[in-house]
């Protein structure tokens, strides 16, 4: 992509903001369309191979869109960081609405836990993927990817309570500040939070790298396999192993 100058982006948003020019908004959805590629490229990894990812490009495009539809330049805000926002949550939303989940891989998720809970008290230690694979008569990259589904469907599901309950609460003519938490969110995420660091303090060197890198600095697997010296299928079978051993955080939460 031709990389835009920044006077030619201030012009850029002028005119879009100033009339809706169209040639503005178009040159201005390229300019941003990197941001989308990165955010589907990092919810596609907890994603099953079935979900289409024209799909969520499609989504984090609406999501892009809206951005600019809905973004004030005169405000101290970056528009990457909003955009970015907006985005994440088309996809988040898109992924919400569908059953994006398929219904065998809900039951693989439920018999592979189960297999988990039985496996640790009859050694009474953590299980390795390998083990309950085994124990299954399946692969461990097929326990590892369906670990991965269920954590990210546990996430969804988690952020989706917390959405619905503030917009049924609110009323409808407020509006609502994102960046602001109520005390009941403030609180399930400060409680989320202090769990996943304990748990992630148990995680091996190379498990806590890769979490660190993906999660907080926001890398790509194959930026990570680059910043590591491994293979990008390494880094994935790292994730997914860090992830295996992180479910458990997200179960004790919906007991």
């Amino acid at each position: 992509m031709t990389q835009v100058t920044s006077n030619e982006d201030q012009i850029y948003w002028q005119k879009w903001t100033e009339s809706r020019d169209t040639n503005a908004g178009d040159s201005l959805i390229k300019l941003y369309m990197p941001l989308v590629n990165f955010h589907v490229q990092r919810i596609s990894v907890g994603l099953p191979k079935s979900v289409n990812r024209d799909d969520l490009m499609s989504l984090g495009m609406l999501g892009l869109y809206d951005a600019l539809e809905k973004f004030d330049p005169t405000r101290d805000l970056k528009f990457d960081t909003y955009a970015s926002f907006r985005i994440r949550g088309a996809i988040i939303d898109g992924l919400r609405k569908e059953d994006w989940l398929p219904r065998s891989s809900r039951e693989k998720s439920k018999k592979i836990d189960s297999v988990i809970e039985k496996l640790e008290q009859k050694h009474m230690r953590t299980v390795t993927p390998s083990e309950v694979a085994e124990e299954l008569g399946m692969t461990e990259e097929e326990v590892q990817q369906t670990v991965t589904e269920g954590f990210f469907a546990n996430v969804l599901s988690l952020d989706d309570g917390l959405k619905d309950d503030d917009a049924t609460d609110a009323p409808k003519f407020t509006i609502k500040d994102e960046k602001t938490l109520t005390p009941e969110d403030k609180m399930l995420k400060d409680e989320l939070v202090e769990k996943l660091t304990s748990v992630i303090e148990q995680l091996n060197d190379k498990e806590q790298l890769v979490v660190s890198l993906f999660y907080k600095e926001e890398l790509t697997l194959t930026e990570i396999g680059q910043v590591m010296s491994l293979s990008t299928s390494r880094i994935s079978q790292i994730h997914s192993k860090a992830l295996f051993k992180m479910k458990k955080i997200l179960d004790t939460i919906y007991e």
